[in-house]
């Protein structure tokens, strides 16, 4: 017999007429066995019923899935956190063929949402945490108690200073989703922040092309060659008492390189408004090259990307 639509009386997969067990409420905190459940033949048609209620998510999974096993994890973080929103239910296709088929479940893992009898939206392979989260926004407000993502956590440490805790945690993002570019990108940007240029180059050299050229990377690469080109602590020494604008220039490109983002752009600001002619229009170009390492929405990119407009033109 099939699993019906509860609202169509329509064939959805392939079982029964079991009755209405809608028990996932809202409101107070829900336990793990609340909120997650297998599901198989015996209460897929319940299942479907109980998204009359409350929306369900479908895990559809295998034992032998790597990404599968690094999906999962997530996804009872979230429903825990999201507290009743709604439930996760797991589907193993080895021991569930006939419903994984008629499904439409052609490679794992494939996440379902499910509600009211129907599906809503579902997307395909081990998205990180982050993504899934902004999935999950479109149909779910955000829960109260949020927890940091891993990729919040780690920029949180880079702000204080914690090197070794981010190191840590992209280290971990990559090796548990090894195809997600952004993960690699941001692991070496720690590893630049770890004084450890030659190994950051070498992770980016190691990306796909179209990666490889997009503006994250080639911020991080701006961001290895301004360590390179920044004068030593004995050639900045050296600069002492000079005013010429090779040694403004080379005082900015320091600040820049030790992460006194603001300090180098003024300088550099500054030196393209004194002295444009240097270095071929060196000010103005450095300036395009600070941007790209801190990336287009960081608040000093759009500040001062303005006061160079208006400096220009």
């Amino acid at each position: 017999m099939p699993i019906v639509d509860p609202r169509t009386g329509e064939p959805l997969t392939s079982d029964s007429n079991a009755e209405t067990t809608a028990a996932a409420a809202q409101g107070a905190e829900q336990s793990r066995d609340d909120l997650i459940i297998d599901v198989d033949r015996s209460n897929i048609q319940q299942l479907l019923e109980t998204s009359m209620q409350v929306p369900v998510l479908l895990d559809c999974w295998a034992p032998w899935c790597e990404p599968c096993k690094n999906l999962m994890p997530v996804l009872e973080k979230l429903t825990q956190e999201y507290n009743g929103a709604f439930l996760l239910a797991k589907l193993n296709i080895d021991d569930n063929q006939d419903i994984a088929g008629q499904l439409g479940v052609r490679s794992v893992p494939d996440v379902k949402l499910i509600s009211q009898g129907g599906l809503v939206d579902q997307f395909q392979g081990a998205l990180p945490e982050k993504q899934i989260r902004e999935w999950l926004g479109q149909y779910f407000p955000a829960p109260e108690a949020a927890q940091m993502s891993p990729e919040e956590e780690a920029a949180a440490a880079l702000e204080t200073g914690d090197i070794a805790t981010a190191r840590r945690i992209y280290e971990e993002l990559v090796q548990q989703w090894p195809d997600h570019a952004p993960y690699q990108v941001e692991l070496a940007r720690t590893l630049v922040a770890a004084g450890e240029a030659a190994e950051a180059r070498a992770l980016l050299d190691g990306l796909p092309p179209e990666e490889r050229d997009a503006p994250a990377a080639r911020g991080v690469r701006a961001s290895i060659e301004f360590g390179e080109e920044a004068p030593t602590a004995e050639e900045l020494a050296a600069l002492e008492g000079r005013d010429d604008s090779e040694a403004k220039y080379r005082r900015a490109l320091r600040q820049v390189a030790d992460g006194q983002y603001e300090a180098g752009l003024e300088a550099l600001l500054a030196l393209m408004k004194q002295d444009r002619t240097y270095g071929d229009d060196a000010a103005r170009k450095t300036l395009l090259r600070v941007f790209d390492a801190l990336g287009a929405d960081h608040p000093l990119t759009v500040t001062y990307r303005r006061k160079l407009f208006a400096q220009l033109y």
